[in-house]
């Protein structure tokens, strides 16, 4: 699927460990099919919502293989390629490419915080070195840097394959100027689950998701209600979900949506240090919204 053509409810994906600590690589393609069979539009593998931090570049690699080849091309593929190195960035988006990936989903430089020319110079290299699609990930409370409208716009009037941004720093103004601002088939996707339905009734594209993970379907069907401006159907599954959303995020992600997706036996409650199992009082509270509104 051509990225450029691509709207609706995006995953981004978990990775799945065994007891061993490996990779589950058979569970991550149930994950995969099931995506698909339940109305996933995009698939984004090696997010941050799949650890990518502590996965090494060779599971990088094979977690896009396993990705292409289960999705045929039935729904798009979207490699998360970020680094806060530019060199390694343009390595690991390469290495993607070779691949088979349909596009980019690439983070501002994290830690170091580069200035707005810096961010400036590290997007344009990215763009000029390879062919795929890019979509900008703004996400300043995990990053330290800000994509800020101006410069995502910039980008992708002096870029042709800058075609898109997630936006996840949680202000829905951000949306309605990015919205306002941007050129013609420049994609606005929804890094915040909770703020996407109004993002799309204001005009984007769709959401870049965690929840997605747990109820793809609905959330599929929560997204294509809000862009077709079926109000009625879009406010009754956001306020179905609401609480779930939100929980979510009371720890940090994926710490929710792993543990959630190991109560529906989807995959198993295993992460990679530093991240580690949630607080009891939490899961608590997640599981039992999950009772509430039928995951369990």
């Amino acid at each position: 699927m051509k990225i450029e053509n691509l709207r609706g409810s995006i995953v981004a994906i978990v990775t799945p460990f065994k007891n061993n600590g490996k990779v589950d690589f058979d569970t991550f393609d149930s994950l995969i099919k099931w995506h698909i069979a339940q109305g996933t539009n995009g698939i984004v593998v090696c997010g941050t919502t799949g650890e990518t931090p502590t996965l090494s570049e060779d599971e990088d690699a094979l977690l896009m293989e396993h990705a292409v080849k289960i999705a045929n091309g039935q729904v798009a593929i979207i490699a998360g390629t970020g680094s806060n190195s530019t060199q390694d960035c343009v390595k690991y988006s390469k290495r993607a490419e070779s691949l088979g990936v349909d596009g980019l989903l690439v983070v501002a430089p994290y830690y170091n915080k580069p200035t707005t020319k810096g961010l400036h110079l590290h997007f344009t290299t990215l763009a000029k070195a390879v062919n795929l699609p890019i979509i900008l990930y703004n996400v300043p409370s995990r990053t330290g840097s800000t994509i800020s409208v101006d410069l995502a716009i910039r980008l992708a009037k002096e870029n042709n394959n800058i075609v898109g941004i997630k936006e996840a720093a949680g202000k829905i103004d951000i949306f309605t100027e990015l919205i306002a601002k941007r050129p013609k088939g420049f994609k606005v996707f929804s890094g915040d689950d909770y703020l996407s339905t109004f993002a799309n009734l204001m005009g984007a594209d769709g959401c870049i998701s965690v929840i997605a993970n747990v109820i793809p379907n609905d959330f599929s069907k929560m997204m294509k209600s809000s862009l077709d401006g079926d109000l009625e159907t879009a406010r009754s599954l956001f306020y179905k979900y609401q609480n779930i959303m939100g929980l979510m995020f009371v720890e940090s992600n994926p710490i929710p949506v792993k543990t959630a997706l190991a109560a529906m036996g989807k995959t198993t409650e295993i992460f990679r240090a530093p991240l580690c199992g949630m607080e009891e009082n939490t899961k608590q509270a997640l599981l039992s919204e999950m009772k509430k509104v039928g995951l369990l």
